[in-house]
């Protein structure tokens, strides 16, 4: 058990704090939730997560211990894998925003469409943003400026595609327009932000609900009852033990669903 909580809190210790990880979301381009979040190797980071726990625990405790410490590993390594690819889809919304906004300057100054674009994709924070971004202003009718996964990025490329198509055909001002998507994506921005600000207090109890059970096995062991050995070694215990993980489990995917339902 001791040797579990150092390996633990050496795990955290070494784990990248928010600087690095921002560093790494505009580093690379992500097309899915696994794709480019995984291993050198090519192995999904929910295996190497699994195999990892579950060889140290199969170290430290029983097999069924080990079982166990294989399946949390995996989900929680795929709730941090779609944890930082929704933060690097809204780094790419943020890039494109900033790329929108500095479209509309260059073209309200007078210059082409061409010339705007180029300078436009030239300051976007995000190249992959920034050829999509060209792709819908420049082919907004083949369906090109659409993003290839269905996400918020994908939806507001053709909003910005049906701008330019927009101008296209009614001769209006496109710079207006890129404008107006330009607001729009800042207020669905804005209002993301709230209601994540809202669901904080949530999320925040979530978690200390479910750290709960693991104080409850070091106070027990402090007090000299030893929990950790009748959950591991005693038939009853174990059942407790499957039962008491499968509902600490079951609790988390269900706040963090009712959590991604209200932030919607």
């Amino acid at each position: 058990m001791t040797g579990g909580l150092l390996l633990l809190a050496g795990a955290l210790l070494l784990w990248p704090g928010p600087a690095a990880l921002a560093r790494q979301r505009w580093r690379s381009v992500v097309r899915s939730a696994d794709v480019g979040l995984r291993p050198a190797l090519g192995v999904p980071l929910p295996a190497v997560a699994a195999t990892a726990a579950g060889a140290v625990a199969a170290l430290l405790s029983t097999p069924l211990v080990a079982a166990l410490a294989g399946g949390c590993a995996a989900l929680a390594a795929r709730a941090e894998l779609r944890r930082r690819a929704g933060a690097q889809e809204e780094a790419r919304l943020a890039a494109l925003v900033e790329a929108l906004t500095g479209l509309g300057a260059e073209l309200r100054s007078g210059r082409s469409l061409d010339e705007a674009t180029r300078a436009a994709v030239a300051a976007c924070a995000d190249d992959d943003s920034g050829r999509a971004l060209a792709r819908a202003v420049r082919s907004p009718g083949d369906g090109a400026g659409e993003a290839d996964d269905g996400g918020e990025l994908g939806r507001a490329l053709g909003r910005v595609a049906a701008a330019a198509r927009l101008s296209a055909r009614t001769g209006c001002s496109l710079a207006a327009v890129v404008g107006a998507v330009e607001d729009d994506l800042r207020a669905r921005s804005r209002h993301r932000l709230e209601l994540r600000s809202a669901t904080a207090g949530s999320r925040a109890s979530a978690a200390l609900l479910a750290g709960l059970p693991v104080l409850g096995l070091v106070m027990g062991g402090g007090v000299g009852a030893d929990p950790w050995r009748v959950l591991t070694t005693t038939g009853t215990g174990q059942l407790l033990l499957v039962a008491g993980v499968g509902l600490e489990v079951a609790g988390l995917v269900w706040s963090a669903r009712l959590v991604r339902r209200a932030v919607r």
